[in-house]
Order: structure tokens, then C-alpha cells, then sequence
């Protein structure tokens, strides 16, 4: 009894001092995105699906995925996802890729995260969050402190 206890704590100190070991080592790099749980989560769904990309992260303002790096462009996923939305890709400037619809713009970032994944995040026009902002609030003068509009403004009257 006394011999399987000692093998116990002798294998968690083990376990203790390697995983401090990976963190210090590999630490930033896994932890460069803050919360590594759900690309770890995103990352064993993109391994046992045929998905060519996973959500990870959504707020109103971007939406995050990841992807798997393969040999061929990286952007041809992201180029693929844009169209099926009904974006047409414009331009690419650097990582950042840019992409038109009904005369609004919508960029997509990709950068690497790892050597077998990369992240790609669509980022929202300012346009579609100006439109969200008055949409969503009824009175137009509450809209006017949130983000004024020269349609919120009534012309002063002459007074003759």
C-alpha cells in the first residue's frame, strides 16, 4: 500500500513539473489568443469533420474562425466562405483581404496561430454597426446621443 502511494505522488510531481515545463516553454504561443479552450475545442472538430473551417468566437463585431493550414493558399477558404455570402472579393492588402456587397465593405484578417492552423476574423463594417445602433434604438434622440445623424436634426424654423 505504502509502495503504490509513493509511485502516486512520485508520477503527479512528474506530471506538475512537465506540464510547467510545456507552459513556459510553449506558453505565449498558446495562450497568444487568450483562452485556448475553444480553439482546442475548434481545432478536434476541424480534425474529425470535413469541415474546412470552425467558429470560434462571435461578438457583433467580428466573428472569428479557424482553419487548417494546407499547402496551397490559406485564402482561398476564406475567399470561398465570402462567396458563399454573396461577397466579391476586391482586393488584398497585406493579410487582411477585402470584400464588397450592395456598396458595403467587409474585411477579413487571416493570420497563422500555429503550424497546422490559421485564424481568419470578419470584421464588420462600421456602416452595418451604425445601421445596428439606429435600428435598434426607437427614439431618435436617444440615437442622437449614441451616434448623431443629419437626418436627427430638424431644421430651426424663421420666425417672421
Amino acid at each position: 500500500m505504502e509502495g503504490i502511494r509513493k509511485i502516486a505522488v512520485t508520477l503527479l510531481i512528474v506530471l506538475v513539473i512537465g506540464f510547467g515545463l510545456v507552459v513556459s516553454s510553449f506558453g505565449s504561443a498558446i495562450f497568444q489568443e487568450g483562452n485556448p479552450l475553444p480553439l482546442i475545442i475548434s481545432a478536434m472538430k476541424l480534425h474529425f469533420s470535413d469541415s474546412e473551417f470552425e467558429l470560434f468566437s462571435k461578438t457583433e463585431k467580428r466573428s472569428r474562425y479557424l482553419s487548417e493550414s494546407s499547402g496551397n493558399s490559406s485564402y482561398n477558404v476564406v475567399k470561398k466562405y465570402m462567396k458563399s455570402k454573396g461577397w466579391k472579393f476586391q482586393e488584398q492588402m497585406g493579410s487582411g483581404l477585402i470584400f464588397t456587397k450592395t456598396g458595403e465593405d467587409a474585411i477579413v484578417v487571416v493570420k497563422q496561430y500555429s503550424r497546422n492552423y490559421f485564424i481568419w476574423e470578419i470584421q464588420q463594417s462600421a456602416g452595418q454597426i451604425i445601421k445596428k445602433l439606429h435600428t435598434q434604438t426607437p427614439n431618435p434622440w436617444i440615437r442622437g446621443l449614441c451616434h448623431p445623424l443629419l437626418i436627427d436634426y430638424k431644421k430651426p424654423q424663421s420666425v417672421h
